[in-house]
């Protein structure tokens, strides 16, 4: 919404108004049943039907806009007929309340979460940044194709992420082989440091860390059990 709050939205003939975590819970839902229903033909259209919704409806959190209208530029002349209005969320992306809110909604910590957005074309020739809510989002789009480049003044971003930090390059044009050839220049990145770890990640802190440190409790319960008499050796 206007306000920053989360949009309630009817879905399915229940007249139940969803929003936030528990809207993308339900659609998520929805899609499931669309590909993998097999007893109810019915419940199975239905969510064929909102995988559709989700590419051009206008509270699809997948579209962002109100309309689609690739038809309406391909073959009407007039202008008016080519608008689309983007959804409130993109004109409150430099808000740090809403990404706290977002964050909280979906279970993240606030202190060290981002939302990262693709296809968002960041008019980098005129000063725009793709850093927005005091860092808590981050734009990466998709500059690499040439019809952007007009708009962008760069060839995108790419957004790294390692156990040293979060990190964003920024790519320069690629104009033509021949150039790059007679110049004996390819594409120029330009790195920028986002967040830098204090302390450098490992193993330990990832997902795959908890499974194995799980793992290894489970094994040396099993070992004191063994010592304690609790389990015999097989003979």
């Amino acid at each position: 919404n206007e306000d920053g709050t989360f949009k309630k939205v009817t879905v399915g003939r229940t007249g139940k108004a969803y929003s936030g975590k528990e809207y993308f819970d339900r659609l998520e839902i929805l899609v499931r049943e669309g590909y993998f229903h097999k007893t109810n033909p019915e419940a199975k259209q239905y969510g064929m039907d909102i995988t559709w919704y989700l590419w051009t409806g206008p509270d699809s959190p997948l579209f962002g806009k109100d309309r689609m209208t690739t038809f309406e530029r391909y073959f009407i002349d007039d202008k008016k007929t080519h608008k689309e209005t983007k959804s409130p969320y993109f004109k409150l992306e430099d808000s740090e309340e809403m990404c706290r809110r977002i964050f909280e909604e979906f279970g993240l910590n606030p202190e060290c979460s981002h939302i990262i957005n693709g296809h968002v074309p960041v008019k980098s020739k005129s000063g725009e940044s793709p850093i927005k809510a005091n860092g808590k989002l981050i734009v990466i789009d998709g500059g690499f194709s040439r019809a952007y480049q007009s708009t962008t003044g760069i060839a995108g971003y790419t957004l790294i992420y390692n156990s040293y930090g979060l990190l964003l390059v920024s790519h320069d044009p690629f104009e033509s082989t021949q150039k790059a050839i007679e110049e004996e220049k390819d594409i120029r990145s330009t790195t920028m440091v986002l967040e830098k770890e204090l302390e450098r990640k490992r193993v330990k802190d990832t997902d795959a860390g908890e499974v194995m440190k799980a793992q290894i409790k489970d094994l040396e319960m099993l070992l004191d059990a063994y010592r304690l008499g609790l389990i015999k050796e097989q003979g």
